[in-house]
C-alpha cells in the first residue's frame, strides 16, 4: 500500500521540525558550557580522548576521519592550552601517546554539570510536572529513532 501524501507531508514536516529544535537545543547547551574558541573537531578530539582514553596523532586522525596532518593542527592548539599533554609512546619512541589534562578533565566536568543546572532549571522554570511527564514520554519516542 502506498504511503498516505498527507500523512507522508505530516512526517518530513516533523522531520524537519526534530532537526530544527535539536538543533536550537543543542547550541543553547553549548554555550553553557563555555567551550570558547574551539572548534568541533577540537572538542571532538577532546570527547574521544576521554571516552576512549590515550591515543596517538594518527590513531585519532583515522578515528576522526582526517589525515595525520591534519590532526596535528587540531591537536596543536589544544596542547599549547594545556588541555592536552603528549608523552613518548614507550613501545614506538617515534610517536607521541596524546593525552588529557587534568585541567580539561575538570574543564569538561565543570562544562557538563553547567549544561546538567542550564537544563535543569530550564524544565522546572517553562514545563509543568505533567509536561515534563510527556516530555520523559517523548524522549522514549527519541530514544528509539536514535537506536538505528
Amino acid at each position: 500500500m502506498a504511503p498516505d501524501p498527507s500523512q507522508l507531508a505530516r512526517t518530513s514536516a516533523l522531520a524537519t521540525e526534530i532537526r530544527a529544535v535539536m538543533g536550537k537545543l543543542k547550541r543553547r547547551l553549548r554555550e553553557q558550557a563555555g567551550v570558547g574558541d574551539l572548534t568541533s573537531s577540537q572538542i571532538s578530539v577532546l570527547l574521544r580522548l576521554e571516552r576512549e582514553g590515550p591515543a596517538t596523532t594518527s590513531s585519532l586522525a583515522r578515528l576522526e576521519g582526517m589525515r595525520p596532518q591534519s590532526m596535528g593542527t587540531v591537536i596543536a592548539p589544544l596542547q599549547a592550552a594545556g588541555l592536552v599533554r603528549g608523552a613518548p609512546d614507550p613501545a614506538d619512541g617515534r610517536q607521541t601517546i596524546l593525552s588529557l589534562t587534568d585541567a580539561c578533565r575538570k574543564w569538561v566536568a565543570d562544562g557538563r554539570a553547567a549544561r546538567q543546572d542550564w537544563l535543569t532549571r530550564n524544565l522546572q522554570a517553562h514545563l509543568s510536572p505533567e509536561e515534563q511527564d510527556r516530555l520523559a514520554e517523548a524522549v522514549e519516542l527519541l530514544k528509539r529513532l536514535a537506536a538505528d
